[in-house]
């Protein structure tokens, strides 16, 4: 499975961005997608995930009430609406996957996926 992560950029506190991951290759039948960042100097944290299904979503808290996690099945994408962007915000977003049931929406720890993304850059200016 090959994911690629786009639609970072620079953008001024309070602003929004929307990233959006596509899956290629061998992509199982129903897997879990999420997003974690990772800023400099710091280790790489969860931000949010998705099942298959849809229905099931799980937020940091950091980013609760602020970023919303979606998926399209028909074009094995992951999209994260980031709103309200706060410069603590700026970092490294990688988008990951792994094989799971439909209804599971993944956990917090980086090793439990598989497969990622190369990355892109979200700076967010004060």
């Amino acid at each position: 499975v090959q994911l690629q992560a786009s639609g970072g950029g620079l953008v001024q506190a309070g602003g929004s961005l929307r990233l959006s991951c596509a899956a290629s290759g061998r992509t199982p039948s129903t897997y879990v997608m999420a997003w974690f960042r990772q800023a400099p100097g710091k280790e790489r944290e969860f931000v949010a995930a998705i099942s298959w299904s849809g229905d099931k979503t799980h937020y940091a808290d950091s980013v609760k009430g602020r970023f919303t996690i979606s998926r399209d099945n028909a074009k094995n994408a992951v999209y994260l609406q980031m709103n309200s962007l706060k410069p603590q915000d700026t970092a490294a977003y990688y988008c990951a996957t792994d094989e799971a049931p439909a209804s599971y929406s993944g956990t917090d720890y980086s090793s439990d996926y598989h497969y990622w993304g190369q990355g892109t850059l979200v700076t967010v200016s004060s």
